[in-house]
């Protein structure tokens, strides 16, 4: 989690109103919350509270996901505010990146930041048996068709200092 934040925060900085970042947390947590009367605000955070129900809503998104994988990624592109790069923070699953790149074909890329456990296990990461080690947060371990692989671990170069080869991809822009 503060990996990607740490992103998210280098890309705004740099590509400013050319850029928008979309969540597809955003419309499951919204759903959830409506529909479970729970706060919204809270199961947006790194609280304690998302985390109490965090392993239901992830067990209602994987069945909305059966029936139309592509389900949340369309409803959080449809709010996006028209900007030429959009950033998805928290793309989880192959089949986001499969619906991202059926939609917008060639204007994809697929950028991996990733931290090592110690670094992340150090920035207040605590594993949980039977959520952390599901679906929503594993399928990705083993895709390698990014375009672009970024380390956030310690040790590791800043993000600033990796930006070049980010904005790289983004050329065509």
């Amino acid at each position: 989690m503060y990996e990607g934040r740490t992103s998210l925060r280098v890309g705004q900085e740099t590509l400013g109103d050319r850029c928008e970042v979309i969540k597809i947390s955003q419309p499951i947590k919204s759903q959830w919350a409506k529909d479970k009367n729970l706060n919204l605000n809270e199961l947006l955070s790194d609280s304690e509270y998302k985390e109490q129900y965090r392993l239901d809503m992830i067990n209602w998104s994987d069945q909305m996901r059966s029936h139309d994988y592509g389900y949340f990624c369309r409803i959080a592109c449809q709010n996006a505010r028209k900007a030429p790069i959009w950033i998805v923070s928290d793309v989880r699953r192959k089949t986001d990146i499969r619906w991202f790149k059926e939609t917008y074909i060639d204007l994809i890329r697929t950028i991996r930041i990733s931290a090592d456990d110690d670094t992340r296990i150090f920035r207040g990461y605590v594993f949980r048996a039977g959520v952390d080690d599901v679906m929503s947060e594993c399928d990705l371990d083993d895709y390698t068709e990014w375009d672009l692989a970024i380390s956030n671990g310690q040790g590791s170069p800043l993000l600033e200092e990796q930006l070049g080869s980010i904005l790289g991809l983004l050329a065509h822009l």
